[in-house]
């Protein structure tokens, strides 16, 4: 049987008019997330997991500029690249999408935001390397799941945890750390990495952007409280 060609790859991975489809999607996604200022720079990166099929935005492509005819495709079981972009280069993220996708997700997200970081240092600075982010009694804390498997999310009056994993030279070598804290802490959709930024994931990609978003909001209120020395758990 022919190898299909890349005219036939692309009516069938890329080309949509339907603007949810994960190749749209994520060129609006990243769009969006550059406004925000958390993928300035070509930093971060998107993908979402749709049947036995993966869509990730490359490396090192202005994330506001992407363009479907940009987007990697890979086949989850067997890992292999099914459409490959010439011109651009996979992304460094990728096995940190893979173990977030391997957990069930379907949709994974990584920042570069600055109050990501900013939480990672003060964490360190105050509780030390070993440190967990930990807040509780934050109303925004509701757009944040219970974990996997487990229906609903958290309440008011729940404690939210997001374990924090050191950062390397390269960005592929976080992943065992990045799975060792998953495992550590299977109800977590999210980890942060120090002086580098976070990665969250959901089920889908409306949970996946929902707790991105809401944890951005408390990280960033989180920093202002330490401001005025007010804190972050009783």
């Amino acid at each position: 049987m022919a190898e299909p060609n890349a005219h036939d790859v692309d009516a069938k991975f890329i080309h949509s008019d339907d603007p949810e489809h994960p190749a749209n999607h994520i060129c609006t996604l990243c769009a969006k997330f550059y406004e925000l200022g958390w993928v300035t720079g070509t930093g971060g990166g998107t993908s979402i997991k749709y049947g036995d099929h993966i869509w990730i935005a490359p490396s090192g492509v202005q994330k506001e500029l992407m363009k479907p005819t940009d987007m990697f495709v890979m086949d989850f079981n067997t890992r292999e690249y099914l459409r490959k972009p010439k011109v651009h280069k996979p992304s460094a993220c990728t096995p940190l999408f893979l173990a977030a996708f391997s957990r069930g997700a379907g949709c994974c997200i990584h920042t570069h935001s600055q109050w990501a970081v900013l939480i990672t240092l003060l964490v360190e600075r105050d509780s030390g390397r070993d440190a967990l982010f930990e807040i509780e009694h934050l109303e925004q804390i509701k757009g944040i799941g219970k974990g996997r498997g487990k229906a609903g999310n958290l309440g008011y009056w729940d404690r939210l945890r997001i374990p924090i994993i050191e950062n390397t030279a390269h960005e592929e070598d976080l992943t065992e750390s990045l799975e060792a804290a998953i495992e550590k802490y299977p109800d977590t959709y999210a980890v942060l990495v120090r002086r580098h930024g976070i990665y969250v994931w959901g089920d889908n990609v409306h949970k996946a952007k929902t707790q991105c978003e809401s944890l951005d909001y408390i990280f960033q209120l989180a920093v202002e409280m330490k401001k005025l020395g007010l804190p972050w758990s009783n």
